[in-house]
């Protein structure tokens, strides 16, 4: 399928059946209970994430090195995004091991890279390109983007408009190679100081740990929630980031069709 038409695909289906307001509670309504126990369960009210249908988890190194990728699946984790690459120099040590792994499980994945406004966009999007081959691209490639105050060697915060400039950039580039539109990840404050109304085209994997992603993310569409980084989740040691998406199972599944090709 052109990739053009993929694209058009993924963004109707982000207009039509993947927002903030758009998911049906009552085609849902069967989910009732949390799926997954959490260390530190939140009160989101009656649009808790168990409604949704669809979950999944994002891992990194922090994770160890011996996940048991089909213990994750029959728990009912239906995706799973994977740190890759940090700036121009940064691989994650347990990339590889983690796509090889939820492959053989039969989990899609995503590959994820966290952005530095220490180098450029075109540095970061070389060795994104240089270091994540187009197998570990089963789903679209994801870029967060956070501030990274807590970094000891980089520390820059940008103007909104140098921001966007080095996102679009930095996507364009994947998108090209991979033939995926990016999905960006990001969390309150980032988003507040440089994305409110941007990129509307594209999806949202938002960060919103206490409430719900419409009271802190204001008519923000968002594919993906990520509501809680205490929950547990049967084959891994520790406490888990854990996400929902948006849709039903029934967008879900059209939509893993669109992309993943």
């Amino acid at each position: 399928m052109p990739r053009l038409l993929l694209a058009l695909l993924a963004t109707a289906f982000l207009i039509t059946g993947c927002t903030s307001s758009s998911y049906d509670l009552m085609e849902t309504s069967s989910v009732k209970k949390m799926r997954f126990k959490d260390n530190d369960p939140q009160d989101f009210g009656k649009n808790h994430p168990g409604l949704h249908e669809i979950h999944g988890i994002d891992v990194s190194k922090w994770n160890g090195t011996d996940i048991d990728w089909p213990a994750v699946k029959k728990s009912g984790i239906a995706f799973v995004f994977i740190k890759a690459t940090e700036g121009r120099d940064r691989i994650d040590p347990t990339f590889e091991l983690n796509w090889r792994g939820a492959a053989s499980a039969g989990i899609p994945y995503a590959p994820y890279h966290f952005y530095y406004f220490c180098s450029t966009a075109d540095e970061q999007a070389d060795w994104f390109i240089n270091n994540v081959p187009k197998d570990a691209v089963k789903l679209p490639p994801v870029l967060d983007m956070e501030w990274n105050q807590a970094s000891p060697t980089c520390k820059t915060r940008p103007d909104p408009e140098t921001v966007r400039a080095s996102m679009q950039r930095f996507m364009d580039r994947l998108e090209a190679y991979y033939g995926k539109r990016p999905i960006i990840y990001t969390s309150v404050d980032f988003h507040r100081d440089n994305l409110v109304g941007a990129f509307s085209n594209y999806h949202f994997w938002l960060r919103a740990v206490a409430q719900h992603p419409t009271k802190i993310y204001p008519d923000r569409r968002w594919a993906f929630w990520q509501y809680t980084s205490t929950g547990i989740v049967p084959g891994i040691k520790g406490e888990m980031d854990i996400n929902v998406f948006a849709g039903t199972s029934k967008n879900w599944h059209n939509w893993i069709a669109a992309v993943d090709k």
